[in-house]
């Protein structure tokens, strides 16, 4: 069971086609949209301002999102967030990624199909212009981001999808083997190819 909280009259809502998983905490102001997924141990903490995953949108293991009063914390739609980011007050463009343990503070705008580097820190107000590859801490923008690029970072969003709809209909608690079973499957992707850096 997914840890949901109401606070001052406001529950959160999640669209009956986006997956949750049952460590998460939701608190508060949170709409979870249409064909999303928010990973384990996840915390979407909406007691001030508003968090909005728009469709098909996933937030990984880990992360955090929250915001100040009044202030919307939105990832719009297709949005893909890597384990242990943090997003606070701020806004994540259609397509974009946010990559693992990066940090994207209050007012800042991270412009549709781009890609903020894992470990990056987008300083508040920060304005990234669309298909922009952003890296550092503090972040900066180094260089557009390729056809190539984009069509690896959605290829991971698909990916997420399908992992929405596989953890809804598959997913289960069962107790541990204690031992790996002689013909052990491995799960099996379509790879996608990796864009040159």
């Amino acid at each position: 069971m997914v840890k949901v909280y109401e606070i001052d009259g406001l529950r959160p809502v999640v669209h009956p086609s986006a997956y949750v998983h049952p460590s998460a905490v939701l608190i508060g102001d949170v709409i979870v949209g249409p064909r999303c997924y928010v990973g384990p141990l996840a915390s979407l903490r909406g007691d001030f301002g508003r968090l909005v995953l728009e469709e098909g949108a996933n937030l990984q293991d880990t992360c955090v999102m929250h915001g100040f009063p009044e202030d919307d914390t939105v990832v719009e739609v297709d949005g893909h967030v890597g384990h242990g980011a943090v997003l606070h007050g701020c806004r994540v463009g259609r397509n974009a990624m946010v990559g693992m343990n990066a940090v994207v503070m209050d007012k800042a705008v991270v412009g549709a199909e781009s890609i903020v580097g894992a470990a990056a820190f987008v300083k508040a107000g920060m304005a990234i212009p669309p298909r922009s590859l952003v890296l550092g801490a503090p972040a900066r923008v180094v260089r557009a981001v390729t056809d190539e690029e984009i069509a690896w970072k959605s290829h991971g969003t698909r990916q997420y999808h399908d992992l929405a709809v596989r953890s809804m209909q598959g997913m289960r608690e069962v107790e541990a083997f204690t031992e790996m079973e002689a013909d052990r499957r491995r799960m099996v992707f379509e790879a996608p190819h990796r864009p040159k850096n």
